[in-house]
């Protein structure tokens, strides 16, 4: 059942008409108390000439009041008052023209004779109403899209705003009008067809609303009145403006409860029963209406008998009326005055608020959040039950994780909410001393894990000026507040909280976003990201040197430290004239280079150099340069002599140099060419050198080798010399990552590293691969640069590949923290292999099915990456031969693992495996793409037929395991080719023959052996008799049956059942419609299918002997399935 999308209700303009109700009144008032005489009604006279409006001028007399509610807004006010000056004349006539627009506006055209209004019982007009539903005789106008329709709603809530507040003075309290109209209204509401429950229930909710403005009105009035009477009684006793004053006291509170009673009524009429409608929109318009009433009503809403329904609604399964029950309790708890009345319902509902901070649903759980903190703001909650709330600081939406960081800024730094601590720590409780070092107690929590620190700081950054604050930050990390003592973990913190703020400040983003396109903004945005960029300069100056001598050698604030000066403007060093402190930076971030032998730190200090050398100008540019090279040349200098330790044993001094180099080459050239014959004869010498040593040897010489291409490439005139320097050394490279290929990772077991370097070795010889490949190079003067392995080493290289991708999860969670593991582990591997597909580096023939084969074995994240490599392949037209090869690949797995073990557990696994890929790979051909590679899949099935048949009976279940996937995205005439083939490369060429040919072969000697294929046979006959059913029939069909009327009007429009729950049931109509669709696909397939298949197949049934009743069981889940198929 679909469910009309939810349309708000227009509430500016109904406050305007309270506003205006409120305005009449006041002026009202103020006249009775200049005159002190009772309130009578106003003179029609006056009413009309006070809206002699344009627009009301245009308004037709003879036009009925649903075409007024159908059409133009503006003159609703005035058809209003039409109305109400015929009622005055003739009520009768009156009601039964505003009741036929009541049932006109459900979208029933029925109406009430004058004579027999009296007589007329409402249930016996609400059965006829759910008759013409039935029959399909009822529009519905609410969801309709017609453009006359497009404000039916609103202005169907104007149309009774309007009526009950001009009939405040007249017919709202003649005991007759509106309790007629209320009974239709309320028995609308509980029919089973939808649409008369949304309209009754949107007529009946908005009455309420206008009921309480007029009532509130009334109320200023008793009040006013009250007033009046006590300085009267003061002056005298009794009198004739003593008895006036009194009577109008109790006309008005009459009046009041008689307003109270039509509010009660309709609440437990139409209220209690449809709060809880199928409908979600039913049901949100309900809780929407209940907060307002509450809201602007709290003498009769404000107490627990109507508290509970907002309480019980923060249940209900459609987020929808979830946010509506939480933006009405936000409300409601916003105002200080209703907070005493809530004690209890706030005991019993708390608990289910906190938990909704949670919802599956973003925007529930924000505005949750945002309840949560109204509870805090009265000291509704205590501390113990915000635990669950803190972890969301680090959930994945962003939303969620702002909400969350503005409660922790609002409750725990801030401590708005603790009106007594605040008091206690006088007018520093706002300084960003406090706030800095309430955030570091919250950091505490997260001290362990960097990552985490970002999110919080990033959650709370935007509320918190505290952060911006650089000077106070600086001032904190000197230690030059003796008040303040920072432990090493918050000083590390607060390095952190520093470098994250920066980079918030200029733009940046520090947390990775579920949209990773890149981020524009405006001009006005610029100049504030700049502004903030100048300040932290300056603030960081004088400042920047005497941090980074404070913290040089600690290699957990380094990486943070350092990175700063990436985001400042370094032309102002010059203007301010400090090139000192930005010599003394330069030389300190050199220093700390060469202390640190860790990857982040490294990094860090790679970065933020080059950033120095390629950003500042002039003098300042120069020196920056010049320290580079010196950088350069004392690594270089450095590394000579760690090779000459590294050959006597001392490893340690060669891994750190060789990690800096690596880190340096990343980022630009670094001229190695004096060490690259000693790194290689350390290679070949020392084959026990460590296997980590050995990864950045490699790494090394590979991103050397990688420079020298890209310098000869970008080279207008190439020397002889420096290619064969570059050939040198590429073979060099090959060479020794040829001899790590025999050097299988299992021979060193036991040692974490061998994982590491098989990885390397895999990934560098993949990228080396694709940097020389031949079509980089054909026809150009560097052609015999190009390059390409032959198979020997290319089968080497996928064996070791599989080796890494077979690595089990526990080894590879062991291995997790270990440095550079994003850079070796399996994913990495895989996008290694699948580059050198996509690229056409290698031969495809033999490494593409071997990676695809691997599709559903290793983890979701190696197959999403096989998964986008599919997408490239199927571009080709060689697609299905690789998809059967993937599949023959798999399958041989299978068969060695059955040839190997008896082992039921380990065969059965690798036959899963197997079928898995199988239905992963015909699961690309979804909807269209079916019918675009139609032969594509067919030839897949045929040649997978033909292999399963080359060994059988041993490789027969290769049709079970994999070919069946395929035949079920086949259409029907495709199958009995299918068939036929299956049979004729078994025995025969037609099911007739199968038992005469069988005689000759006695397949009870091997039956497991052939149950595979009698399996696929078996499968393809079902799919056939399911999907299509007898030929004979479809021939019938095609001849021209006629259709059903289709009977759209009476669909979907009313339920079965007209209780609490109820049910929307679908019409008897609506099932033959959609069998009819049915009917009408089927025909299109045998239409596009020839005749000559549609022949074949009916003699083929026959000769299966299929019988017509066996048919006729299949025949309405056949069509379904042929239906669900053709949408796949």
């Amino acid at each position: 059942m679909e469910d009309h999308p939810e349309i708000s209700r227009n509430r500016p303009k109904r406050n305007r008409s309270k506003t205006a109700t409120e305005e009449r009144t006041s002026e009202e008032v103020e006249e009775r108390e200049d005159h002190l005489e009772e309130v009578r009604p106003k003179s029609k006279r006056n009413r009309a000439a006070k809206d002699d409006t344009p627009a009301a001028v245009l308004l037709n007399p003879d036009q009925s009041l649903i075409d007024v509610v159908k059409g133009n807004e503006t003159q609703i006010h005035q058809a209003v008052k039409l109305w109400v000056e015929r009622y005055e004349k003739d009520s009768k006539l009156a009601m039964v023209e505003l009741l036929t627009m009541l049932f006109e506006a459900c979208g029933a055209k029925y109406s009430i004779k004058k004579e027999l209004l009296d007589e007329t019982d409402v249930d016996d007009v609400v059965v006829a109403l759910v008759h013409l539903a039935r029959s399909g005789e009822v529009e519905d106008h609410q969801s309709s899209k017609r453009k006359d329709f497009k404000h039916f709603k609103d202005n169907l809530v104007t149309f009774w705003d309007d009526l009950v507040t001009e009939c405040q003075n007249g017919p709202l309290f003649d005991k007759v009008f509106f309790d007629k109209c209320m009974d239709y209204i309320i028995a609308l509401s509980c029919t089973p067809p939808r649409v008369y429950r949304q309209v009754a229930s949107l007529m009946g909710l908005q009455l309420v609303t206008s009921f309480i403005t007029v009532a509130k009105a009334l109320g200023l009035q008793r009040e006013t009145t009250q007033r009046q009477l006590n300085v009267e009684k003061k002056k005298q006793t009794e009198g004739p403006r003593l008895e006036s004053l009194n009577k109008r006291l109790s006309a008005t509170h009459d009046k009041i409860l008689v307003l109270e009673d039509f509010m009660r009524k309709i609440f437990t009429g139409l209220f209690v029963h449809r709060y809880r409608d199928i409908d979600p929109n039913i049901r949100t318009s309900c809780i929407e209406s209940l907060g307002v009433w509450v809201l602007s009503y709290p003498s009769l809403f404000l107490q627990d008998l109507y508290l509970k329904y907002l309480g019980w609604t923060l249940n209900d399964k459609n987020a929808g009326v979830r946010k509506a029950s939480v933006q009405a309790l936000k409300k409601l708890y916003d105002g200080d005055d209703n907070v005493p009345t809530l004690g209890l319902f706030t005991e019993r509902f708390s608990n289910r608020m906190i938990e909704l901070a949670d919802d599956i649903d973003v925007s529930v759980a924000v505005c949750a959040i945002g309840l949560v903190k109204q509870l805090l703001r009265h000291q509704l909650l205590p501390d113990d039950d915000l635990g669950p709330l803190y972890d969301l600081l680090i959930d994945d939406p962003a939303e969620v994780r702002r909400a969350i960081g503005e409660l922790v800024y609002d409750h725990l730094i801030a401590q708005k909410f603790n009106n007594s601590q605040s008091n206690l720590k006088g007018s520093d409780d706002g300084s960003s001393e406090v706030h800095l070092s309430r955030m570091l107690q919250i950091l505490r929590e997260f001290s362990a894990d960097p990552i985490l620190s970002i999110y919080v700081i990033d959650d709370v950054w935007e509320y918190m000026k505290a952060m911006t604050d650089w000077k106070c930050i600086i001032s904190m990390l000197l230690d030059e507040n003796p008040l303040i003592e920072l432990t090493d973990d918050d000083a590390t913190n607060l390095v952190r909280l520093l470098s994250a703020s920066v980079r918030k400040a200029v733009g940046e983003r520090i947390v990775p976003a579920s949209d990773t396109r890149k981020q524009y903004y405006n001009k006005a945005q610029k100049e504030i990201f700049e502004n903030n960029r100048r300040d932290i300069t300056i603030a960081m100056m004088k400042n920047y040197p005497l941090l980074l001598r404070k913290f040089m050698s600690d290699k957990s604030k380094v990486p943070s430290l350092v990175e700063i000066i990436v985001n400042m403007n370094l032309g102002l060093y010059s203007l301010k004239r400090q090139e000192n402190n930005f010599k003394n930076v330069l030389q300190l971030m050199k220093q700390s280079f060469f202390i640190h032998g860790d990857k982040e730190a490294l990094r860090s200090c790679v970065k933020a150099i080059k950033f120095c050398s390629t950003e500042s100008q002039g003098e300042l540019k120069d020196y920056a340069l010049n320290k580079l090279k010196n950088l350069e040349d004392e690594l270089i200098n450095k590394l000579n002599s760690a090779l000459k330790e590294g050959a006597d044993g001392d490893e340690y001094s060669l891994l750190v140099n060789l990690k800096r180099l690596y880190e340096l080459q990343l980022a630009w050239s670094v001229p190695i060419e004096s060490l690259y014959e000693d790194i290689v004869k350390v290679l070949h010498t020392f084959r026990n050198v460590d296997d980590e040593v050995v990864s950045f040897l490699l790494l090394n010489m590979y991103l050397n080798v990688a420079w020298s291409l890209q310098s000869i490439v970008n080279s207008e005139t190439v020397s002889e010399a420096s290619l064969t320097s570059l050939l040198f050394k590429r073979n060099a490279l090959f060479e020794e990552l040829e001899y790590f290929l025999g050097t299988p990772s299992e021979d060193k077991e036991g040692s974490k590293c061998g994982n590491q370097l098989a990885c390397r070795v895999c990934i560098i010889f993949a990228e080396a691969w694709c940097l020389f490949r031949k079509t980089n190079f054909s026809s150009t003067k560097l052609e015999h640069l190009g390059y390409c392995p032959d198979t020997s080493v290319l089968q080497r290289f996928w064996k070791l590949c599989e080796q890494q991708l077979n690595i089990s999860d526990e080894t590879e969670d062991e291995e997790s923290n270990k440095e550079y593991i994003e850079e070796t582990n399996r994913d990495a591997v895989m996008i290694a292999s699948a580059k050198l597909v996509v690229s056409n580096a290698v031969p495809r023939e033999y490494l593409t099915p071997e990676i695809i084969s691997h599709f559903v074995m290793h983890g979701t994240s190696v197959a999403e990456i096989v998964k986008h490599l599919i997408t490239v392949i199927k571009k080709n037209d060689d697609f299905p031969d690789i998809f059967l090869e993937s599949l023959k690949r798999s399958y041989d797995r299978h068969l060695v693992d059955l040839s190997k073990s008896d082992d039921e557990s380990v065969t059965s696994k690798s036959l899963i495996e197997c079928k898995d890929l199988a239905a992963r790979l015909s699961g690309t051909f979804m909807g269209a793409a079916r019918s675009k590679h139609r032969s594509d899949i067919l030839k897949i099935v045929r040649d997978g037929i033909e292999y399963a048949f080359l060994n059988s009976p041993k490789q027969l279940s290769f049709l079970e395991g994999a070919v069946l996937h395929f035949v079920s995205k086949l259409p029907v005439v495709d199958i009995l080719e299918i068939n036929k083939l299956a049979l004729t490369c078994s025995f025969t060429n037609s099911l007739k023959d199968v038992q005469s040919r069988t005689e000759n072969i006695n397949t009870d000697e091997d039956p497991s052996g052939w149950r595979p294929y009698h399996t696929f046979v078996d499968s393809l006959r079902e799919k056939y008799v399911k999907n299509e059913g007898l030929p004979d029939e479809k021939e019938r069909r095609r001849g021209g049956r006629p259709r059903k009327r289709r009977n759209i009007e009476g669909k979907r429009l009313f339920d079965e059942d007209s209780s609490s729950e109820e049910e929307d049931s679908i019409s008897g109509s609506g099932r033959e419609d959609g069998h009819d669709e049915e009917e009408k696909q089927d025909e299109e397939e045998e239409d596009e299918a020839p005749l000559i298949h549609s022949l074949r197949s009916s003699s083929k049934l026959r000769s299966l002997k299929l019988s017509r009743d066996e048919n006729k069981s299949h025949r309405r889940t056949g069509v379904s399935a042929s239906k669900t198929s053709g949408m796949k």
